[in-house]
């Protein structure tokens, strides 16, 4: 187990291949040949409300055709939320757990061995619900998630109390063993469900760290800001090591665009409501690109008057029409997912959302021109 210091201390990639397939026969688009990530579908985002993992997968697969996932149920406490389930995934890593959170542990513990029990809980329940389902060996696509590493690194101590972000070599230690350890996650998640896989990587603090508003143990202790090309190095890190495509998502208020657009990322991921005038170039940069866009259109709590498919498509509808793009990008690049992840809300609206998600992905496949936006 490595040791690393603290910052004031002063002594201080896979190669699974797997099969093409049609990745979202269920909605009624046509996936271009050797694609595994398309548009023009529904997914969402990854947490969901509640404690029992079999109910959840059965209802992720039944709602999100196109694209489900693997859920993560944060409610289950310690191990379960993103920042703990990501100890289950790295290799010769471990987390202990603080008052402030998670730190990296010398030697490991109930905390690693929690997340650890809790993720192949979570994947026996998505691979039996996969076999009812009649899915088993399909080919068929299905979503993991994993906290990214700019994330881990931002809310992560040292054993000493400092976040990882402040040790680079500690960072790159963390992206290195991230980046082994999701591969294998991928190649056991398409073993056992004979399934391709396309990997999510969550950044909501790849702002903070950008832009240097993290602060440390105390206020007089400020991070540094992380210039772009580390930023985008470690990221990549992470991003080239695995077969599946990964989709580069984030829930930040400001969503740093420009570099999130700059990564090997084969799709960008953002709530849409967080998208203003100043992000319109760089998201413009990111469509013609080719890059996919998974836009968070339906809200997370329930509006006080309710929604409909179409409240929910228009504002992706006139995003692209803002953006000067013909409305065909709307099925061959857009994805359409909740605003951010689902565990804080009630499980009917939950359900609700999910479904409202994917018809509004079906509207954008079906005949996206005839859609007034108004």
């Amino acid at each position: 187990m490595t040791r690393w210091p603290d910052a004031g201390d002063a002594s201080a990639t896979s190669d699974l291949v797997v099969p093409v397939r049609d990745a979202s026969a269920e909605q009624g688009q046509t996936a271009v040949p050797g694609e595994v990530l398309v548009g023009g579908i529904a997914t969402a985002v990854g947490s969901w409300p509640g404690t029992d993992p079999r109910e959840a997968a059965a209802t992720i697969i039944g709602e999100l055709p196109g694209l489900p996932h693997l859920v993560e149920l944060p409610a289950r406490g310690v191990g379960a939320d993103m920042i703990g389930r990501a100890s289950a995934l790295l290799v010769d890593l471990r987390f202990d757990s603080t008052t402030r959170g998670y730190r990296l542990a010398v030697r490991p513990g109930g905390v690693s061995r929690r997340a650890r029990d809790l993720l192949r809980t979570d994947l026996d329940a998505l691979e039996e619900a996969w076999e009812t389902a009649g899915l088993a060996g399909s080919g068929r696509v299905v979503k993991v998630q994993a906290a990214g590493p700019l994330t881990l690194a931002a809310d992560v101590e040292l054993p000493g109390g400092h976040r990882i972000l402040t040790d680079s070599g500690a960072v790159r230690d963390l992206s290195e063993s991230l980046a082994e350890g999701l591969a294998r996650h991928v190649a056991e998640v398409a073993r056992r469900l004979g399934a391709q896989v396309v990997v999510q990587l969550d950044e909501p603090r790849l702002t903070a760290v950008l832009d240097g508003s993290l602060r440390g143990p105390s206020i007089l202790n400020t991070l540094r800001a992380l210039p772009e090309p580390e930023a985008l190095h470690i990221l990549d890190t992470v991003i080239t090591a695995q077969s599946a495509p990964v989709v580069l998502h984030t829930c930040a208020s400001r969503p740093a665009l420009t570099t999130m657009g700059r990564t090997s990322a084969a799709a960008i991921s953002v709530d849409a409501a967080t998208i203003t005038t100043a992000d319109l170039d760089a998201l413009g940069e990111i469509v013609d690109s080719g890059t996919k866009l998974a836009l968070g259109l339906t809200p997370t709590a329930r509006p006080a008057t309710p929604p409909t498919w179409r409240t929910i498509a228009e504002p992706g509808i006139r995003l692209i029409d803002r953006l000067g793009f013909p409305r065909r990008v709307l099925t061959d690049q857009i994805l359409v997912t909740p605003a951010c992840g689902l565990a804080g809300a009630p499980l009917p609206w939950a359900r609700t959302a999910l479904t409202l998600t994917t018809e509004a992905a079906r509207a954008f496949t079906e005949d996206p021109d005839s859609i007034t936006a108004d």
